[in-house]
C-alpha cells in the first residue's frame, strides 16, 4: 500500500475513475451527431474493484478492462448509439458523485493539516 493510499483510502482512486469516465460521457455527448460513433462507458464499480484488488496494473489497466459499448433503447439510421439525454444523466450524476469524492478529500486533507499543525 502507497503512502497516498494510507492517506485518502479508496477514494483517490474513485476520483481517477470518475475523472477518466467523465471523459468518456463528454466524448460520448460531443459526437452525438457523428454518423457510426459508438457510446462507451466505464463500469465504475467493476472498474474500482478491479484497481483494489489488484487485478489489474494500474488504475488505467483497470479502466480500459471495464469499457464497454452502450446499448441503445432505439436505433438510428447513421449507426451511432449516442442518446443524448442517456449520456447527459450520466454524465450529470457522474459529476455529482466526483464532486462528492473531491469533498470528502479535500475534509481528509484539511484534517491532516489541522494535526500537522497542531490544531484542536
Amino acid at each position: 500500500m502507497g503512502s497516498d493510499d494510507a492517506l485518502f483510502g479508496i477514494h483517490g482512486t474513485a476520483l481517477q475513475i470518475r475523472s477518466q469516465r467523465m471523459s468518456m460521457l463528454a466524448s460520448n455527448i460531443a459526437n452525438a451527431a457523428t454518423p457510426g460513433f459508438k457510446a462507451r462507458d466505464i463500469d465504475f464499480n467493476k472498474a474500482l474493484d478491479a484497481a483494489t484488488s489488484q487485478q489489474a496494473g494500474s488504475v488505467d489497466d483497470a479502466v480500459e478492462s471495464n469499457v464497454g459499448y452502450r446499448v441503445p433503447v432505439e436505433s438510428s439510421l447513421n449507426g451511432n448509439t449516442v442518446e443524448l439525454p442517456v449520456e447527459q444523466t450520466q454524465f450529470a450524476e457522474n459529476a455529482v458523485q466526483y464532486k462528492t469524492t473531491l469533498q470528502f478529500l479535500q475534509g481528509r486533507v484539511d484534517t491532516v493539516m489541522q494535526a500537522l499543525k497542531g490544531d484542536q
